[in-house]
């Protein structure tokens, strides 16, 4: 049974750019699905999202940066990162069946994640 499998994370300069990609289940997209972040000693943060429909959206904080997208094709859910700030460097977790409120990071499943690391 395919979970969800985060892969892409990384290393990285500020500045640069990466892609994370998500492997998951079909039934996970036909849900709502999302990635949310954890640096050490900081709370979660749910960075972007993106509905059934296609419709998505993203953190104020990395706002006109990060892109959030999937094909359902293949069923992957892919985050697009440019200009990487060191602030950026977290564990990023794909997430499906989002809470209703946008910034709440009270996703009901979660995949194993895959670390970011940015310097400066």
């Amino acid at each position: 049974q395919v979970h969800m499998v985060e892969s892409g994370g990384g290393s990285v300069q500020a500045g640069g750019s990466l892609r994370l990609s998500c492997a998951a289940g079909i039934d996970y997209f036909r849900n709502c699905m999302g990635w949310v972040r954890q640096a050490p000693g900081k709370e979660r943060e749910a960075v972007a999202r993106i509905d059934i429909d296609g419709a998505s959206s993203v953190a104020r904080s990395v706002q006109d940066r990060f892109t959030i997208s999937k094909d359902n094709t293949k069923n992957i859910l892919y985050l697009q990162m440019n200009s990487l700030k060191v602030e950026d460097s977290a564990t990023y977790y794909c997430v499906a069946e989002c809470p209703l409120d946008p910034e709440s990071t009270d996703f009901a499943f979660w995949g194993q994640g895959t670390q970011v690391n940015v310097s400066s």
